[in-house]
């Protein structure tokens, strides 16, 4: 549809706010999308009890093959909710699938992949490949456009915490 139907809208008044507006509701869907990705994938390799955090949290820790701590793959996350994060990974380890271990000389917690969690995220890692990955292929040019794409959020994502920041400092008019 033309977009100067859009243009009396709240949240797009000129043709940058248009444009954004656009991109926040397709980012928006494809967070929708992905999700019911992993829930299916995760269906088919038996972790269907996993909400979407907690599946990306089990990913992260398996990252580099190296123990993560919970600040950590907050970060890696750009998430500021550590007891949800603590939550998760307690959830996981109840589950079998990642093992917390006490770092020497601290009271610091880290947590690692087990057995179990490693043979579940390689059935996801192989499925994914099969299935998701070989329809990107197909797309022209994919790999210099989701490079591009990876710039721009990762931009956008400063922007947006820089005006988070921002906001905070301002005070509602009576």
């Amino acid at each position: 549809m033309e977009p100067t139907y859009y243009r009396n809208w709240h949240l797009a008044k000129d043709e940058t706010e248009f444009k954004l507006t656009e991109l926040e509701f397709s980012v928006l869907r494809v967070l929708e999308a992905f999700s019911r990705w992993v829930a299916s994938v995760d269906e088919m390799v038996g972790l269907s009890e996993l909400k979407h955090g907690e599946h990306v949290i089990l990913h992260v820790i398996r990252m580099q093959n190296r123990p993560k701590s919970g600040a950590t793959i907050a970060r890696l996350l750009n998430r500021d909710d550590l007891p949800n994060i603590q939550y998760s990974l307690r959830k996981l380890e109840s589950s079998g699938l990642i093992q917390k271990s006490k770092e020497a000389g601290t009271k610091s917690y880290t947590y690692s992949i087990t057995d179990l969690g490693e043979r579940l995220t390689n059935e996801y890692s192989r499925l994914r490949s099969e299935i998701l990955i070989g329809k990107l292929r197909s797309i022209a040019e994919f790999d210099s456009r989701v490079e591009d794409a990876n710039e721009l959020l990762s931009f956008l994502t400063g922007v947006y915490e820089e005006s988070a920041r921002t906001s905070a400092t301002l005070n509602r008019a009576p």
